[in-house]
């Protein structure tokens, strides 16, 4: 077997081996169709059955209701910072946002090129290390929605349980969250989320909406930027990212036969809780994001001596422990520990900081 290593980017991220297998061995030619994914017309009858089957897949996993449409789109969750107010702004021309790291700070400056982007609140004081806490009463009702990162990649932080939005339709970036752990459809109006991390390969995102929102948007918008327009063609107005596609399908079907989300969150709170229990216990390794707030599958820590930060990285790649450093604007290190990181490997690298501390 080839060598694997242990990824701990923040993404692309590390896919199901068993999903890698499957998808090598159907490489050459899939279902016996003679071909690869990537070859296949998106519009013959092989790939519009790989497309129905993986929003089915994805409807069960989520528990998506019938009155929700699911499109599997490009350009990544960047483009839905602009789409999403191009279609949603209809009636306010406004809306609340939370601003709780970079992403956040990127889908307000959007908003803002269109309409009125409201911060209503921000934790950039103490470097997005914390989510902040906001009454219901600032989400006034002169808004078309309220927006916010469920999950900040960046800094460790992460939204717990569902934010008050005082009857507001609420959208959430679920990028490096989404599939994680059980979530209530029917408290969001929309979810969009990069592939990258826990769904699949770069190339598509999803983006889950209440039929409505679609119904009430503009009618004159480009083509490419309409929800309606991908929704009337079922994802396939223009050739869509197939092999994504496709890889997504296959994630999806792994994380049935993994029990579910369900199952998969409770994989996840343990092993975020070796990573944790270490750095609480640690001398020399200290955890960056509030406890209350700490994100389970983007967990942010430094030894306070951007020397040692530097060594232990060094060391750690060594030992094939991959992309560990923490972003430029937070320092230290982070280690993404997304679905398909085994406990193993999480283990594995609080063995070596372990050792790391004992040496340093």
């Amino acid at each position: 077997m080839e060598k694997r290593v242990l990824n701990f980017s923040a993404g692309p991220a590390c896919l199901p081996l068993e999903v890698l297998k499957e998808a090598q061995q159907e490489y050459i030619s899939y279902g016996g169709s003679g071909m690869n994914v990537m070859e296949m017309s998106h519009r013959g009858k092989v790939f519009d059955g790989i497309m129905k089957e993986t929003e089915q897949d994805l409807r069960e996993l989520m528990d998506i209701p019938d009155d929700y449409d699911v499109m599997f789109l490009q350009g990544g969750a960047s483009l839905q910072f602009f789409m999403v107010p191009l279609n949603l702004m209809t009636k306010y021309k406004k809306a609340h946002f939370l601003h709780t790291g970079i992403w956040a700070k990127r889908a307000i400056v959007e908003a803002g090129k269109y309409a009125e982007a409201n911060v209503v609140a921000s934790s950039e004081d103490k470097t997005f290390s914390y989510i902040p806490k906001v009454d219901a009463d600032v989400f006034t009702k002169n808004a078309d929605y309220v927006h916010i990162v469920s999950n900040n990649t960046i800094f460790g932080t992460k939204f717990k349980g569902v934010l008050d939005t005082n009857g507001l339709p609420l959208v959430s970036d679920m990028s490096s969250c989404i599939l994680s752990e059980k979530i209530d459809v029917r408290d969001y109006s929309l979810i969009f989320a990069g592939a990258q991390k826990n769904i699949g390969p770069a190339g598509v995102t999803m983006v889950i909406v209440k039929k409505e929102l679609v119904e009430s948007a503009p009618d004159d918008l480009p083509a490419m930027l309409s929800y309606k327009t991908h929704v009337e063609k079922d994802s396939m107005f223009n050739t869509p990212p197939t092999y994504s596609i496709y890889m997504a399908g296959k994630v999806f079907k792994w994380l049935k036969k993994q029990g579910g989300i369900e199952a998969m969150e409770k994989k996840n709170a343990e092993k975020a809780a070796v990573l944790y229990d270490l750095l609480d216990s640690s001398d020399m390794f200290k955890p960056l994001a509030a406890v209350e707030d700490r994100s389970l599958m983007n967990v942010t820590f430094s030894t306070g001596d951007a020397e040692k930060d530097k060594a232990f990285i060094e060391q750690a790649t060594k030992n094939d422990m991959l992309f560990l450093k923490g972003h430029r604007l937070s320092g230290g290190m982070r280690a993404s520990i997304y679905n398909a990181m085994p406990k193993k490997g999480v283990e594995k690298l609080v063995s070596f900081m372990k050792d790391f501390e004992n040496k340093n």
